[in-house]
């Protein structure tokens, strides 16, 4: 089982293909396995990186607080232990938003960024101000067995596989354990990080994503080499739900970035 020690943890990760690096950050409450259609996909081109966030799957968490900072922590001490010293971030919710606070964090080791309904955060307006204290005091009262079928089921508007896939990774995180990741998830800020963001980034949004379909203009508009395109027949799993468009959206986009990137 491939492993590194970073940061007081142990991170699970597979490394698929050779070739320039894509590495893949994963939801709150996915683990790795969330990325099997962008593995099928890319391995044979490109050298696919898949990993567990600290908390999920088969990476470990201390028995602290979690610090918000070490999701782009652990992502930078993946890639030195696997001595890669550019790669192209691709995440999806929380893995986006890891992806995102990696790039403004460490911007020398991030060529491009490829954000999938990602927020850049937690309380964009008064609604989101209002809901999140709400929601993670409801998500104490609330088994993980639920929890992780609900997630499923709302996850599954346009594909079941989708929907198994987090119900089934869900279920391995303990109650104790989800309760401090997602304190940590819902406290991750990055606007005013945004414009400091110096690479390609490409933004994805699925065409029915409620969940954070609000903040795609802005993430657009504030980083500066931003585009933005919408995934039609897609909730917020958007690389299940139509991964044809996305993957023809990300191809496109590694295709016309700077010969100067590592590729």
């Amino acid at each position: 089982m491939p492993t590194i020690e970073t940061n007081g943890v142990t991170l699970f990760y597979k490394v698929i293909g050779n070739g320039p690096p894509l590495v893949f950050t994963h939801g709150a409450g996915w683990d790795h396995t969330q990325w099997q259609p962008q593995i099928a996909h890319f391995a044979n081109r490109f050298r696919v990186i898949v990993w567990d966030v600290r908390g999920h799957g088969r990476s470990t968490l201390p028995d602290t607080p979690v610090d918000p900072a070490d999701f782009s922590r652990d992502l930078v001490g993946l890639l030195d232990a696997l001595d890669i010293r550019q790669a192209i971030l691709v995440g999806l919710s929380m893995g986006g938003h890891i992806s995102l606070q990696t790039a403004i964090g460490y911007p020398d080791r991030v060529a491009a960024l490829v954000l999938m309904g990602t927020p850049c955060t937690n309380r964009f307006n008064w609604r989101e101000r209002l809901l999140v204290p709400i929601n993670r005091w409801s998500a104490r009262l609330i088994p993980m067995s639920f929890l992780a079928k609900w997630t499923g089921q709302s996850m599954a508007k346009h594909s079941a596989a989708a929907g198994q896939s987090i119900d089934q990774a869900m279920r391995q995180i303990s109650y104790e354990r989800w309760q401090r990741i997602w304190h940590a998830v819902t406290s991750m800020e990055s606007r005013a990080g945004l414009p400091q963001i110096s690479c390609p980034t490409l933004i994805l949004e699925g065409a029915d994503d409620w969940l954070v379909q609000h903040q795609q203009t802005y993430l657009t508009t504030h980083i500066p080499q931003a585009t933005h395109h919408v995934i039609q027949h897609a909730f917020h799993a958007i690389n299940w739900d139509n991964p044809q468009d996305a993957h023809r959206y990300i191809d496109e986009f590694i295709a016309g970035l700077p010969a100067t990137i590592d590729r």
